[in-house]
């Protein structure tokens, strides 16, 4: 049975067939029923049931917000005033917040009720979710595989109904892969759409916050909230929000690119080829032009998203030192052993691999060769990108390479592993909006159809991402 939208709640809500207390209660117990799936870190049981009784209040006095009864889980990097936030890393163990995260205010102030922190690779650091200080969370289809990553317990707590919708993070792909592996709806906005003020920092250029839904409409009536300017973050675009709720405008023919070379790339698995051949069929016998294009760039976007984010982490995460908050080693004995100690106990081997390739390409010696390059690659990707979005509404690819693969499959294998971005790092080198569909299903387990649009063009996007939805539903 498909879960309901968050409309249908509000409906059942407003005429007393439920209440948020009820929703709240059932989602603690599918929480708590659930716990192998390590989704959340932390539940906020009675702050979400007090909540909960005052957004029903709101209801009985008709001045309940856009996102009235919408539980939602938060992942742990985005925070939340006098709540722990640690980016499922050990090098915070322990700090709390002293504010709250622009999206998180935002969602607070239209009524949405905030149930937990979600699990993650550590600092957005992966593509598997098996990066996090606090161990792996298991795909709901199938616990012997991951559920994406990084914003794997995001995407794990909708798929198996912990949650009406999380907010996760997307800096390659971390909202758009997992929600692939899942079955869910992932989205990452256009950079600067939604404010980064509150988030904690991978790769600023390249991070944005996206929700994981079980619908476009939610997906759409969230992101409306979450949008828009902030005084906080310089980043963010002064450009209006549209409303994105409204989903039945702009409904004509469009033009679809597909990427040839995507479909044609080694490693990717039949079903998904098949599957994306077919949506492209569908969508020619609804009226659409589906082209074929080239991007001989493919093979160069990984490589240049990785050399970029490094460096951007190691700058980022130099902030964590021992010295100021969070964990600061009790074997230390001076100003070095504490930075040595403290960093090399608090974070985790992955993390500590992408702060030293981020210091090796920053380096005097490495920075026109590796750095520098890197920015002129992603110049290049950009362009092309948006060359080809000058002819087409839209471009479509698989999320995933495959369906989700097994716990540990590429744990001992850094090249592999980065390697299952290769469609999704595309959309944040160019800094468009993309989404993720949940359409198909490989080896008996869910991928997603992936479509990116023009900048700030997520109206047009949600719009047609339903309008392709409802044509592959079975």
């Amino acid at each position: 049975m498909k879960p309901k939208k968050l409309s249908q709640y509000q409906a059942d809500i407003a005429v007393g067939n439920t209440s948020c207390v009820q929703l709240v209660n059932l989602y603690l117990s599918e929480i708590e029923a659930n716990q192998h799936l390590n989704a959340f870190l932390e539940v906020y049981t009675d702050e979400a049931l007090a909540r909960a009784k005052e957004v029903d209040d709101r209801f009985k006095s008709h001045t309940q917000g856009k996102l009235a009864g919408l539980v939602i889980g938060l992942k742990d990097n985005i925070c939340f005033k006098n709540h722990a936030v640690s980016a499922s890393s050990k090098i915070l163990e322990g700090f709390e917040s002293l504010y709250s995260a622009t999206v998180t205010e935002r969602l607070i102030a239209e009524d949405a009720i905030i149930i937990g922190r979600l699990n993650c690779d550590e600092f957005a650091m992966g593509a598997s979710n098996e990066n996090s200080a606090y161990g792996p969370v298991l795909n709901a289809a199938d616990n012997t595989r991951v559920p994406g990553g990084s914003s794997g317990g995001a995407a794990v707590a909708v798929q198996a109904g912990l949650c009406m919708a999380s907010l996760g993070s997307d800096t390659g792909g971390s909202v758009r892969q997992p929600a692939s592996l899942t079955g869910t709806f992932g989205m990452k906005p256009t950079y600067g759409r939604v404010s980064r003020w509150g988030l904690l920092a991978y790769a600023s250029s390249f991070d944005q916050i996206g929700p994981v839904t079980n619908s476009v409409e939610d997906m759409a009536l969230i992101l409306e909230v979450i949008a828009g300017p902030d005084g906080k973050d310089a980043t963010a675009s002064n450009r209006k929000v549209d409303q994105y709720s409204d989903l039945t405008t702009d409904n004509g023919p469009k033009k679809i690119a597909y990427i040839a070379d995507c479909l044609e790339q080694e490693g990717l698995n039949p079903e998904v080829r098949a599957h994306t051949l077919a949506a492209i069929e569908a969508l020619k016998n609804d009226g659409h032009t589906v082209e074929a294009v080239s991007f001989p760039y493919l093979d160069y976007m990984v490589p240049c998203y990785y050399v970029l984010t490094t460096a951007e982490a190691s700058s980022n995460l130099s902030r964590y030192s021992g010295l100021m908050y969070g964990h600061r080693s009790t074997d230390a004995v001076d100003l070095e052993s504490t930075f040595k100690k403290s960093r090399s106990e608090g974070f985790g081997a992955e993390v500590q691999r992408r702060i030293m390739t981020g210091t090796f390409v920053l380096g005097a010696d490495h920075y026109d060769a590796y750095y520098t390059k890197g920015l002129k690659v992603r110049r290049v990707i950009s362009d092309a990108t948006d060359k080809i979005l000058q002819d087409y509404d839209f471009i479509l690819l698989p999320t995933t390479p495959s369906s989700a693969f097994k716990i540990g499959e590429k744990s001992d294998d850094p090249i592999a592993m980065y390697l299952a971005d290769i469609f999704t790092v595309q959309a944040p080198l160019a800094g468009i909006p993309a989404i993720s569909i949940p359409t198909g299903t490989a080896e008996n387990l869910p991928f997603g159809l992936q479509l990116m649009a023009r900048h700030f063009k997520e109206k047009e996007l949600l719009s047609f991402a339903n309008r392709l939805y409802k044509l592959m539903e079975v």
